[in-house]
């Protein structure tokens, strides 16, 4: 069967049959590879866990996975070994630096390039089955806009983009953005932007970007979809020092200004897309 296509993948405004129940489901993704996206979802994981929630990393990008590398984690188990039956999901979901759970994801794995009934299927189970487990699952995917993107993200109830200043990853990110918010009916999208020079830089972008949308994008409710400024992410020699260490930068220079921005952007998570109604 052919893969399906993005339009047909469920709308979050509207909870699938077997949504998952329990954790709040937020997708991490970009437009543009090589934006950060990773360093984001993992540290962000890590200062969440340091707030008391029970975090795990879900590496959604099936095919191009390398959560396992930002974390120095060698696993002897990963969702390709679920997926194909030869371990249970348990023995998966690991533990990594900074105390928060992953589940990883064999890298290189072509047959997971294509978004097939089974690996719809096979993926939807496994966050069914892990989200009552948890407070919040953080879906890591790859970039673009591909349907096995798409798809993952569908399952979230939010949608973080990661973008940087940088003119290519603004484009892919406005391209995500109108495709989000087109084919998938999303109301609000949050950005974060990262490596940004000055103070501001990352509000004024999304302001920006939020300009584009308003004169070029309609959806079906007449109202253009609205950016969320989550926050900045300076540019940090930190950063690049703890990547090619393959550490948390929350563990090896929690000062730094990149981590105590991160740790601001997990209290903004905490307070406006975990809190629980009464």
């Amino acid at each position: 069967m052919s893969p399906a296509s993005p339009s047909s993948i469920p709308s979050p405004t509207v909870a699938p049959a077997g949504a998952p129940k329990g954790a709040r489901i937020i997708a991490i993704t970009s437009g543009k590879g090589g934006v950060g996206k990773t360093f984001v979802s993992a540290n962000l994981a890590a200062a969440l866990t340091r707030r008391g929630l029970r975090v795990l990393v879900l590496d959604a990008d099936l095919g191009l996975a390398n959560l396992d590398v930002v974390l120095n984690l060698y696993p002897k188990t990963t969702l390709h070994d679920v997926f194909t039956g030869k371990s249970a999901l348990d023995e998966a979901v690991i533990e990594a630096p900074g105390g928060f759970s992953v589940l990883l994801a064999g890298s290189g794995m072509v047959e997971y390039s294509r978004l097939t009934p089974e690996v719809r299927t096979q993926f939807l189970n496994v966050i069914q089955t892990l989200a009552p487990r948890f407070d919040v699952i953080l879906l890591d995917t790859g970039a673009g806009i591909s349907d096995v993107v798409l798809f993952s993200v569908s399952l979230a109830s939010e949608v973080i983009i990661v973008a940087t200043p940088e003119p290519t990853s603004l484009t892919d990110a406005y391209a995500a953005i109108k495709v989000l918010a087109m084919q998938q009916k999303r109301r609000h999208v949050r950005m974060v932007i990262n490596q940004t020079l000055r103070p501001g830089d990352g509000r004024a972008i999304t302001g920006q970007l939020q300009q584009v949308l308003e004169r070029f994008v309609a959806t079906d409710s007449g109202r253009p979809l609205r950016l969320i400024h989550m926050g900045d992410i300076p540019a940090d020699p930190s950063v690049r020092e703890a990547v090619m260490r393959r550490q948390l930068l929350l563990l090896q220079v929690p000062g730094c200004p990149a981590a105590l921005a991160i740790g601001q952007l997990a209290g903004k998570v905490e307070e406006t897309m975990l809190a629980r109604p009464a």
